[in-house]
């Protein structure tokens, strides 16, 4: 299936995706961020719904979007590897759950491209690492698919050729992959009692009418 495509929208409903996993197993001093909440809800509404929750897209976004086929390519270049596009990847013992890869790269490898704001790939290009916050999606999508490696790849070309393409190699973190099983499927236990709790309060209450 393509990404963005009605099949991948129906493939991912009301699961748990790696570009949220973050959100999941966000912490502050006192317990977990308000970001979990929030997306429990959002996994909760479209579970009892059956409806795609609407994707909020910004100037910045659609770039991203816009821009991910040439990035594909300038990696692909750049890397002399081929990409294979995929769409959605359920994890193997996790229901509910999954990732959507931005490409395979032979029988061990994924890319992830991001095509960010020119302050922010500059940011990269000086820190020269991958930003943490994506180094629990790319764990996630190593643990969906099984692979041993993931190349992070930041694109902008409204900078100098040479500057366009940074590349820097994520290794599988067998130990980071296994806490975030864990706390994944803590999650989805939360939000299935949600959808539970919430269909038998309605049922009674049909009922009682």
């Amino acid at each position: 299936m393509d990404q963005r495509s009605a099949e991948w929208f129906d493939a991912r409903l009301g699961k748990a995706t790696a570009s949220r996993i973050a959100d999941i197993v966000a912490k502050t001093k006192t317990g977990w961020g308000a970001s979990r909440a929030s997306y429990a809800a959002q996994l909760v509404a479209e579970r009892l719904t059956g409806t795609p929750t609407e994707m909020f897209s910004n100037a910045a976004m659609q770039w991203g979007t816009d821009t991910e086929c040439e990035a594909r390519e300038a990696y692909s270049f750049r890397q002399d590897a081929d990409v294979v596009e995929v769409g959605f990847i359920d994890h193997p013992t996790i229901p509910m759950s999954g990732a959507s890869p931005d490409g395979l790269i032979g029988e061990d490898g994924l890319v992830e491209l991001k095509c960010p704001q020119t302050a922010t790939h500059i940011a990269t290009l000086l820190g020269r690492s991958v930003p943490a916050k994506y180094l629990t999606q790319i764990q996630w999508q190593l643990a969906c698919t099984g692979r041993q490696w993931c190349d992070f790849a930041s694109y902008d070309p409204r900078l100098p050729e040479s500057m366009r393409l940074f590349v820097a190699r994520v290794e599988r973190d067998d130990a980071a992959i296994a806490q975030l099983e864990k706390d994944v499927a803590e999650f989805l236990a939360e939000v299935e009692q949600t959808v539970s709790e919430l269909q038998r309060l309605y049922e009674a209450e049909r009922l009682a009418a």
